[in-house]
Formats: structure tokens, sequence, C-alpha cells
């Protein structure tokens, strides 16, 4: 169905390709913005665990092609072009998810990680299809020895392997429900992979077509957020528990024993971490056993994901979309003139007053409670700015480290943002110096500071810092009240 609404206002899949919302939630795909990516990926967990006999047959695909990479590597010897060509994947940007810092282009797998995965390979997966412990093979064991293979790595790696499936997938709905005029035939390369040839072949697809590229669609059962299941942080965390996994008691004595051995009296975090990486590194069938953990509690990954899935679709869709159908009421909002600093002011101050004065400050919550993620906000932030004739760049680094936003007009005219909470550690530490050091650091000739409170004591928190730092009068620190309990319609949040 074609919206004919010509004061709706476009960010969204549903929204460019003239479809309800209602029909991509039911077909159950995510329904992406197409102005910046949204923090969610594939989590490869979720395609071996699941109920659906295609999903773990895409993960048993994804273990071939490791299992075929693995022969190669222990074989040694090959050809750099090769190696490029078997392990270096671009990111798969169509899906406008993932870890972009602007638009939707991220950095995929480089030659570092090809370098890399090459080299190890053959040690990390020796037993690839004949585990003794755990139930299945894992991509993710691979971050689980290396502190530089990361979730946007295994993310990379999995959407690249899949890929021919959201082909699929994104094409069946298209020809369902898109117009001929917002498709295109495009050929798509390494969309699977052929073992005789051992080489990746390409393939036409009929998909929707969005300045200039295609678009796809990705199930919302394939996703999470944050992190994988399987993953580094609740290896290292609870890696106490792991032994008592282990069936062996001599063994099981043996890792509590040189564990413990590691660590002094009195151990700071970075003490622990070490000890356990040693540990790690001594007996590597630790790995295992983790893994074989985190199989047996398979279905919590289900619930925690689809639970993660919800709140994003709430936030990064449901609200936002309420969020700029506020700001739009707001006359002149997305027709702003003037220079940087002029349309930043004013867009913060629109904003302010859409928070504080009508409802806006429900975009921030979630069941009730307040996101008091950076990273969500700054996101949000973001979109708010689509209709913008000036460039708006996320987290750009001028030499001195990344700053939240820079708005620019060409060389000459350019204005620093930064977004941040009231219950920042940092706050302090941030607001003496950072915009100061950004601003000598590049050519910005002004810096807003943009701070967002959830609580009367977290506005008490960073006026008495301001008043410390005798910044209490400073036009450009601006303070955004998003409580609840302060507003007439506190019980809709």
């Amino acid at each position: 169905m074609r919206n004919s609404n010509p004061r709706h206002i476009k960010t969204h899949f549903s929204d460019y390709f003239g479809v309800l919302p209602e029909t991509v939630e039911n077909y159950g795909a995510f329904n992406i913005s197409l102005l910046n990516d949204l923090p969610l990926f594939i989590d490869p967990f979720l395609l071996f665990n699941s109920t659906k006999r295609e999903y773990r047959d895409l993960h048993g695909r994804m273990i071939r092609y490791l299992e075929f990479l693995r022969d190669k590597s222990a074989q040694g010897g090959v050809e750099r072009g090769l190696v490029q060509a078997w392990y270096r994947f671009p990111e798969v940007k169509q899906n406008w998810l993932g870890f972009a810092r602007k638009s939707n282009r991220g950095s995929g797998l480089g030659s570092d990680f090809a370098k890399a995965l090459h080299e190890n390979l053959h040690r990390v997966f020796t037993n690839f299809g004949s585990e003794q412990v755990t139930k299945g093979s894992h991509l993710e064991k691979l971050c689980l020895f290396s502190d530089g293979v990361g979730k946007d790595h295994i993310s990379d790696f999995t959407t690249n392997l899949i890929q021919e499936c959201l082909l699929d997938y994104t094409q069946a709905f298209a020809k369902e429900h898109i117009h001929p005029t917002l498709r295109r035939r495009v050929t798509v390369r390494r969309v699977r992979f052929n073992y005789v040839t051992e080489t990746w072949e390409s393939q036409a697809y009929d998909l929707p077509w969005f300045e200039g590229d295609y678009v796809l669609l990705t199930p919302k059962d394939m996703l999470t957020k944050e992190d994988t299941w399987i993953n580094r942080s609740d290896l290292i965390d609870g890696f106490e528990e792991i032994p008592y996994a282990i069936a062996n008691d001599e063994l099981r004595a043996q890792i509590n024993n040189y564990f413990k051995k590691l660590l002094p009296e009195k151990f700071t975090a970075k003490e622990r971490r070490e000890a356990v990486r040693r540990t790690i590194r001594e007996y590597p069938e630790l790995i295992d056993y983790f893994i074989k953990f985190k199989e047996d509690h398979g279905s919590e990954a289900q619930d925690i994901s689809a639970l993660k899935v919800f709140q994003s679709d709430l936030l990064y869709v449901k609200q936002l979309k309420e969020l700029l159908q506020l700001l739009s009421q707001d006359t002149g909002f997305y027709d702003l003139l003037g220079d940087t600093y002029d349309e930043a002011w004013a867009r913060v101050m629109f904003l302010k007053d859409v928070i504080e004065n009508k409802d806006g400050y429900r975009i921030f919550y979630v069941k009730g409670e307040p996101v008091q993620r950076e990273a969500d906000l700054q996101i949000l932030f973001r979109l708010t700015w689509f209709a913008s004739y000036s460039d708006v760049n996320r987290e750009v680094n001028n030499g001195r480290g990344p700053v939240d936003f820079k708005i620019s007009k060409g060389s000459r005219d350019s204005t620093l943002v930064e977004f941040k909470l009231a219950n920042n550690s940092h706050l302090k530490a941030n607001l003496e110096k950072q915009v100061e050091i950004y601003q000598k650091a590049s050519d910005a000739k002004h810096a807003i500071k943009v701070i967002l409170y959830f609580s009367q004591e977290q506005k008490e928190r960073v006026l008495k810092i301001l008043e410390e730092l005798k910044l209490s009068e400073e036009k450009n620190i601006v303070l955004i009240d998003a409580r609840s309990d302060n507003k007439p319609s506190a019980s809709k949040a």
C-alpha cells in the first residue's frame, strides 16, 4: 500500500518504499532506518539454536566454509591474493545495521583481519566438526581467543556468509509489496561460494533501490544488540564458574589451582583479567566448556535477543517517529537557515522544548525505564537532522579524540556538538577540557554541550559541577530535562 500523505516524514524502509509498517512487521523483518545504521546485528548462535531448519542449515553452511578455510590455513603457502579473496569481506552495508559511525558505511573485514584469521584458524578450530564437549561448531570461538576479533567482525563475517538468504528474503518481499518503479535489477557479487572452482559467484536480484544502491531486509529473529550470545566479556566475567562444568576432577583442580596461583592476595580487576587470559592460554579446553554452558542455556539467548530487538524497534522506529512528528509541528524546524552554529543551536532548543514540554521525553523510555546509554541518544539525535542541508558527521576524530557531532557547511563554517548524559562519570573533566581541546584540533569556531538528565539528583549533580567550574552562566551548555516524574503525562511513559 502506497503512502499518500505528503506531510509524512520519511525515515524508515516502510516510508521510502510505500508500504505500511505493519506489512514489514508481519513479514518478520526489522523496519530499518535509511538514514543511519542501527546498532543491531546478526548473531550466529541464533541461527545455530533456532527451531527453523533453514536457519540451522545457514549455520551449517557457515561452518562448512570455515572448515574450508581451516584446511587451507593448515596447508600453508596460500597466495596473498587468495587470502584476500577467501578471508577478506566488505561490510554488507545494504542491510543498514551494524556499527557505522556515519550513514551506513562501515569498514568491513580488512586485510589485517584476513591475515590473522588465515594464520590462526587451523589452531583455533582444530576439532571443527568433531567436537567432544560442545554440541556444535561456532564461529564466535574465534573472538574468545583474541581481543582483536569483536562482535563487528563476527557480524560482518556472518552477514557475508548468509547474504544469499537475505537477498532471497528481500526479493520475495519486494516483488509482492514494492512498486516496480522503486525496485532495480542488480547483480550482487559474492552471493555463494563454489567449492569446485573455489571462487565466489554472483547472481542478479530484483531489489528495493535507494539513492544509488539496493537495500536488504533482515528477519528480526536473527538479530540481537550489544553482543553475541557467545562472547569474550561473559567468558572473562564469569570465568570462575567454568571449571565447575568440567566433569574431570583432576583437570578441574589443576585449572583452579593454576588460576589462584596467578592472583596476588589483593588483586585488581586488570590483574584478574590477565590471570584469566593466561589460564585460558594454558588450558584452551576451557573455551569448549564455556561454549557448552552457553549452548545449554540457548533458550535464554532467544528470549534476551527478542527483548533487545523489541526494545530497539520501540525506540528507533515507533517512538522516533513520534518524536519527529512532534518536531515537525514546530513551523520551520526542517527549513532552518543560517550558519551551522545558528542551525545547531536552534535545533537543540527545539529538541529541548519538545522533550520537556510536548511529551518528547517519552522517546527515551522503554517500559517506564529511561534508556541511559549515550550511543542510543546520539543515534536519535543524529536522525533528527535528516532534513538539514548541513553535513552532520558523527564521531569524527580530529587528532585528539572523537567528538560526537561536527556540523559543517564547507571548510569555513563548522560547529561541534557534544551530547552527554548527566550520570556520565567523566562529565566534569569533559566539561572542563574536552570541547576546548576539540576546537583547537579542528576548524570549528563554536561548540555546544547538550546534557540530558533523568532525575532531580542528576540535575543537582550537573548544576554543582557547573558551579564548581564557574560555567553556570555559559550559554553553550544546554541542560535538557528528560524526567518522567515531573511531566503532566508521566503515567504514559
